[in-house]
């Protein structure tokens, strides 16, 4: 059987890897670049490199304390052992997708130049969106968040050896043949296909309420962004709130006065007096299909809740992901579909409250949502064209 080498460069990028997997007639080597690629297991035949997490979480350059983290855990090293794994694996497989950025790019390039296997680009980071409607100046001030935002000049160099590259978004695809990237297509989201149906049936838990998901993420911002989100919760007596929680229930953080009760391994309740707010593991997509409107620190969860039609109240954290400039870049990309507030409780339980009822304000967030996230189908469409390469 033929084999395919997938290269993701974080966890939104193993998610959309792992899941063109499952599309794919071929064996699958999987090559994580951040973290322990755990999204593969189970679907990888083998999973490659180091596998080893680091304090930024993926987003080194988002300050220079996570770069200084970085570089003490192993950044360096680590990367180098990524360019060896990629170069002699690259020497037996018979095509290669790379999800990520342009260093997720430069490894495939690394494994391609080995073996000439056929390289396709799948590029889910940049999007015109990105932009607003500032000025280059403008974007310049922010220089570390630049080149996140358009296409630049190693990266379309790179592109002469990709048989095809898939972008976020229609608008994006416009700007790659504007540069001309003339191999680049859009074919449809890739994050919202990573979205599978409901887990499990919620019904035991739901009261009746309009349910509120709150979606901290799974990076470190949790310690911040969940008490703040549990605290607005309680504000918003007329909701039923559910955390997607993808941790285990050990040193949960929690607001001040507040207890846990964990029920099993997959569920667990945290209380404030007649507060109540349940706590969901492997319940995501389930908690997205019951949710009306949505309070989120996270990158691509926000990006299939607002795809979903749930208007999404977000602020920024204290990092390492969520940062304000992040939180702003996230904020242009989902357009109305994103509230971003002042972190503080109260700020967030009236925007929430605001976008709960049918109205101009929740309309106008969904229409952006669906927009800006959809349609579904890129890839099953990606993996015909790497069977078309394969020859099956």
């Amino acid at each position: 059987m033929a084999e395919v080498l997938i290269i993701s460069a974080g966890n939104a990028e193993d998610l959309i890897g792992a899941t063109l997997a499952q599309h794919l007639n071929a064996e699958v080597l999987a090559l994580p670049l951040v973290g322990q690629g755990r999204r593969y297991e189970g679907v990888a035949k083998a999973i490659l490199g180091p596998r080893n997490p680091m304090p930024s979480g993926g987003f080194p350059f988002n300050s220079l304390d996570n770069l200084m983290a970085d570089l003490r855990a192993g950044f360096i090293r680590d990367s180098l052992e990524q360019w060896r794994v990629s170069s002699q694996i690259g020497k037996r497989v018979q095509a290669i997708a790379v999800v990520g950025d342009a260093y997720a790019l430069g490894v495939g390039v690394l494994a391609h130049r080995s073996s000439r296997a056929a390289l396709f680009h799948l590029q889910p980071q940049i999007s015109r969106y990105y932009w607003g409607e500032r000025s280059t100046w403008e974007r310049l001030k922010q220089f570390n968040q630049f080149g996140a935002e358009d296409y630049l000049w190693y990266e379309r160099w790179m592109h002469r050896y990709v048989q095809a590259v898939f972008v976020r978004d229609k608008p994006s695809e416009a700007r790659a043949h504007q540069l001309g990237m003339s191999k680049a297509r859009f074919v449809g989201s890739m994050a919202m296909d990573t979205l599978g149906p409901p887990e499990r049936d919620l019904s035991p838990w739901l009261d009746g309420r309009p349910v509120l998901a709150l979606l901290p993420g799974t990076r470190g911002d949790v310690l911040f962004s969940l008490p703040l989100m549990l605290e607005a919760a309680s504000r918003l007596p007329e909701t039923q709130a559910l955390v997607a929680w993808a941790g285990d229930f050990q040193n949960l953080p929690l607001p001040e006065g507040w207890g846990l009760q964990v029920q099993d391994a997959q569920t667990a309740v945290a209380g404030s007096g007649q507060h109540r707010v349940w706590l969901l593991r492997g319940a995501f997509s389930a908690i997205l299909h019951v949710g009306q409107v949505a309070i989120g620190t996270a990158g691509t969860a926000n990006e299939q809740a607002a795809g979903m039609g749930l208007p999404v109240v977000s602020f920024p954290t204290r990092g390492p992901q969520y940062l304000l400039p992040n939180a702003l870049r996230q904020a242009r990309l989902l357009g109305r579909a994103l509230a971003l507030v002042e972190a503080h409780p109260d700020v967030v339980a009236e925007a929430v409250r605001a976008r709960l009822l049918e109205g101009p304000l929740r309309a106008a967030a969904q229409q952006d949502g669906y927009e800006r996230n959809g349609p579904r189908g890129a890839l099953p469409q990606i993996a015909r064209t790497l069977h078309r390469a394969l020859g099956i």
